[in-house]
């Protein structure tokens, strides 16, 4: 008797939409700010910090945008201190200005392929 083969699954990647360009995209491909409980707002690398998050695209056109609309005062539901402003800004200026399509979404492997 053999056993049938069970087509492998796709591994779930965990979504998230930029409050700036509302395009979706990998979690992993986007940077979450936090609001923090005890007041305050930081740059979490990580994802996993406690706090109400907002996540935006690793570009510089995406952190402009949000600034201008106003996208992170209500996706954190606060409004920023220009100090706040300053520390965030100066994080989107190591960003480049524009991703590749290529650099937006990580490679997805093809397991579709018989073994």
């Amino acid at each position: 008797m053999s056993k049938k083969r069970q087509p492998q699954r796709h591994k779930h990647v965990p979504e998230r939409t930029c409050v700036a360009c509302r395009m979706h995209r990998p979690k992993k491909a986007l940077v979450r700010i936090v609001r923090l409980a005890e007041g305050g707002i930081v740059v979490d690398e990580t994802g996993k910090q406690k706090g109400r998050g907002a996540y935006i695209c690793r570009q510089q056109v995406c952190w402009q945008q949000a600034f201008k609309r106003g996208a992170l005062n209500r996706a954190l539901r606060t409004t920023l201190a220009e100090t706040e402003i300053t520390v965030l800004q100066t994080y989107a200026a190591t960003l480049p200005e524009t991703l590749d399509l290529d650099d937006a979404v990580p490679e997805i492997e093809n397991s579709t392929e018989e073994v």
